[in-house]
């Protein structure tokens, strides 16, 4: 049976959290691997995480086009990001996870990913001045560890004629 408590008790308990949430550390970027790629995404440009569904392929697309998804009635385009990036496929098993990206773009796309790293914070990282030639990627960055990570924009690789282009020719 549950605890109960008292008003007072749970005005308290909110107050206490409430000034730990202002003065806490901010963790506003997704960290997720695609193959061999450590990569950051911005919180509010990411969208839910899911373990890959069932797909329904569709043809004449390319190889990294992996299909549709049925998530609660949405489709969304599955792309399989590693893949994209010229790494090896990702095996839609164990640890890997759809990440839902493009609402806030009127996009419904899915990057199947690797596996998810967590949450992270700008302060997590420095900042790598080796350039990338891929117009996504914003910034080049380094854990505390040195692995290289790459923080990305979801609304420039939404936008990439590269990336719009599933089909075969």
């Amino acid at each position: 049976m549950s605890r109960r408590i008292s008003l007072r008790e749970f005005q308290e308990n909110l107050a206490k959290r409430l000034a730990e949430a202002k003065t806490g550390e901010r963790r506003g970027l997704l960290g997720f691997q695609a193959g061999d790629m450590n990569c950051l995404i911005d919180l509010a440009e990411s969208g839910e995480i899911l373990p890959p569904p069932p797909l329904s392929p569709v043809p004449l697309t390319q190889p990294w086009y992996l299909g549709l998804a049925n998530v609660r009635g949405t489709l969304y385009g599955v792309i399989d990001f590693a893949l994209f990036n010229h790494s090896p496929p990702t095996v839609p098993a164990g640890a890997a996870r759809l990440l839902l990206v493009g609402a806030r773009h009127g996009v419904h796309c899915a990057l199947l990913v690797t596996r998810i790293a967590g949450l992270r914070s700008q302060e997590d990282f420095e900042a790598d001045p080796t350039p990338d030639a891929r117009p996504w990627v914003t910034r080049r960055l380094r854990d505390v560890q040195g692995r290289p990570w790459l923080q990305l924009d979801a609304g420039r690789l939404l936008a990439q004629a590269e990336f719009l282009d599933a089909g075969r020719e």
